[in-house]
């Protein structure tokens, strides 16, 4: 017998996860982040997830959405304090820091 005769060996199947069972990293990573306090990298890491899941399904969508807006919400609170300080220390020019 030759080998072109030969049946061909049985292929296991490729075990895969679902992708609406996968958590997309990104979200996650980006959501940590956020509560840490790097909220530029925040915001890049968590609009990229949310690209990521529209396309792929993903799990994480809530994470990335919350991340991206504890994000966004402390810039704008941290704009808002620097303004205030920067107003108050212009408006009082005999205010000391001790």
């Amino acid at each position: 017998m030759t080998d072109a005769n030969r049946a061909p060996a049985p292929v296991s199947p490729a075990v895969s996860v679902p992708a609406g069972d996968r958590w997309n990293v990104l979200s996650i990573v980006g959501f940590v982040i956020s509560l840490v306090g790097f909220n530029i990298v925040a915001i890049i890491l968590c609009a990229i997830a949310l690209g990521q899941i529209k396309r792929t399904g993903e799990r994480g969508r809530g994470l990335a959405l919350w991340g991206l807006w504890i994000g966004i919400v402390s810039i704008v609170i941290g704009i808002i304090v620097v303004i205030s300080v920067v107003s108050i220390a212009a408006s009082n020019p005999n205010l000391t820091v001790q």
